[in-house]
């Protein structure tokens, strides 16, 4: 389903959210083990969007940004080889204390650390992410309530 306008209707649907008043962020999830866009393949993929923390990122960034009027910045931004690399160094450097790491709990842990970090950076009341496969969006109650 790339390049049918997701990432605009995304951001449109931030931009009319944020006419209302309400406070609004947009995380973009790629599923591909690339840990940024710079490799990936802009034929297949798209143009590379780059932050202005200097993060190579999908051209849906840009669209963020330009429908939202802000900067939106690499913590908005992940790949899963990003999350897993994130996981493999925290195990590496003994976070874990020893136990074993598993892809459940700890990856989807990662990301759901990762969206409620761009959401409390931004000061978000509703974040947007999604990945290719679905879609889903989390109230500021549900997204920075109770861990």
């Amino acid at each position: 389903m790339s390049g049918v306008g997701k990432g605009t209707a995304a951001a449109s649907i931030g931009k009319i959210l944020k006419s209302k008043g309400l406070a609004v962020t947009a995380v973009k999830i790629d599923p591909y083990v690339n840990v940024d866009a710079g490799t990936m393949n802009p034929i297949e993929h798209g143009e590379v969007f780059v932050t202005d923390d200097g993060d190579e990122t999908d051209q849906d960034i840009g669209s963020y940004e330009r429908f939202l009027d802000e900067d939106i910045l690499s913590y908005n931004y992940m790949t899963t080889g990003r999350v897993y690399k994130t996981v493999i160094e925290r195990e590496r450097a003994l976070e874990y204390h020893g136990h074993c790491v598993e892809v459940v709990p700890h990856v989807p842990e990662e990301v759901i650390k990762r969206i409620k970090n761009a959401g409390k950076k931004s000061q978000s009341g509703y974040c947007d992410y999604r990945s290719r496969r679905h879609r889903r969006r989390v109230s500021k109650h549900s997204l920075f309530g109770s861990s």
